[in-house]
């Protein structure tokens, strides 16, 4: 199936969903107050769109996940580089790592806000712990993926560790950090909202609570959805900067799939 043909089976099954939802709902009788059709959330939606609701909350909301992203990123890679390309470092670290990983991010919530308040710090710092260890882990194991030979033959010509790491680690490893940064967009998307929810500061997350406290059913709806298409566009937006970055990548997997054909 082409890339259009499966793209618009996924739209027409998304379109079938939402009229199933819309005659469910009109058939709801008072229940609709709470169970809004879509037709009811576009149309509100419109309506704050239009009278410019929607950008600061969605402003503030982003501004906070970019801060934290590019902290946790910066971080990850720096410290994921370093345990993968040092095993005295990886020994020194892992252990900590390792007792940190699997705790819930969303938990830190409530005990940052003892040390840090209920500001920007707050979140942009529960943001960076929930982008790091995703990323931190699939850059050592991006490092540690990196061909023997290829560190040797640098080795051999005289190439120090800091050109060795800038020229033939970082891209032969970049992959699979792309994909941890992947894995963390989302991630740091959710945690950005609720820690909005919990601190109730501004952001998407406290439009949604605050207009769920005050009963704005159809409104509240309409937050979810821009919820949806924020993360629907950012998504596709780090699709098309991973395929722009990572071009030989891509040509390289065009090339093995030929080949395995012929």
């Amino acid at each position: 199936m082409s890339a259009v043909g499966a793209r618009g089976l996924g739209a027409g099954f998304l379109g079938i969903l939402l009229a199933l939802w819309e005659a469910a709902a009109r058939m709801s009788g008072a229940k609709a107050a709470l169970f809004p059709a879509p037709s009811m959330v576009a149309g509100t939606l419109a309506t704050m769109i239009a009278e410019g609701h929607v950008f600061v909350p969605l402003a503030e909301s982003m501004l906070r996940l970019g801060a934290g992203y590019v902290a946790g990123l910066a971080l990850a890679v720096a410290l994921g580089v370093a345990m993968g390309y040092s095993r005295a470092l990886d020994n020194l670290f892992e252990p900590l790592v390792e007792l940190l990983r699997p705790i819930p991010k969303a938990a830190l919530v409530s005990p940052l806000m003892f040390f840090l308040g209920i500001g920007d710090l707050m979140k942009v710092t529960v943001v960076a712990l929930g982008v790091f260890f995703p990323i931190l882990i699939n850059t050592i194991l991006g490092v540690r993926s990196v061909e023997p030979e290829f560190l040797e033959t640098a080795r051999t010509f005289g190439i120090g560790t800091r050109s060795m790491l800038a020229k033939i680690v970082l891209p032969a490893a970049s992959p699979q950090i792309f994909a941890g940064m992947h894995i963390s967009l989302g991630m740091g998307f959710v945690l950005v909202i609720v820690a909005e929810m919990i601190s109730a500061d501004g952001g998407l997350g406290f439009a949604i609570v605050n207009a769920q406290r005050s009963f704005r059913v159809k409104e509240m709806y309409a937050w979810v959805v821009v919820l949806a298409l924020t993360g629907y566009a950012m998504n596709a937006l780090f699709m098309l900067l991973r395929g722009r970055i990572l071009r030989w990548k891509r040509d390289s997997w065009v090339l093995e799939e030929t080949a395995a054909q012929a």
